[in-house]
């Protein structure tokens, strides 16, 4: 691998199939599976943690006012679910070097 970190899917895989000594199949389904679990988690109350990474939830927004920042005229902003993934705290001292 040139890169020192794996960039795309293919290259993650190769990593880590690399590392645990699972062929590249195998560890392709368990990332499959892995996604799989998160997208169907997300849905549920409380959403779906992955392990040392964080959690996968999807949150109701609340309708709100805005402003087109051009010409300051305010927008209604309708509610909406979207989906967000907080990192962990073991993730965070990790990457943040705490």
């Amino acid at each position: 691998m040139a890169d020192k970190f794996p960039k795309t899917k293919v290259q993650i895989i190769r990593a880590l199939a690399d590392k645990t000594g699972l062929t590249q199949a195998q560890v392709a389904s368990v990332v499959e599976q892995l996604a799989a679990l998160a997208y169907a988690g997300a849905k549920e109350k409380g959403g779906f943690p992955v392990p040392g990474l964080g959690k996968v939830s999807m949150i109701q927004r609340k309708a709100r006012t805005g402003f087109n920042p051009k010409t300051q005229e305010k927008i209604q902003i309708p509610a909406k679910t979207v989906v967000k993934f907080r990192l962990s705290k073991t993730a965070k001292d990790a990457i943040l070097g705490k």
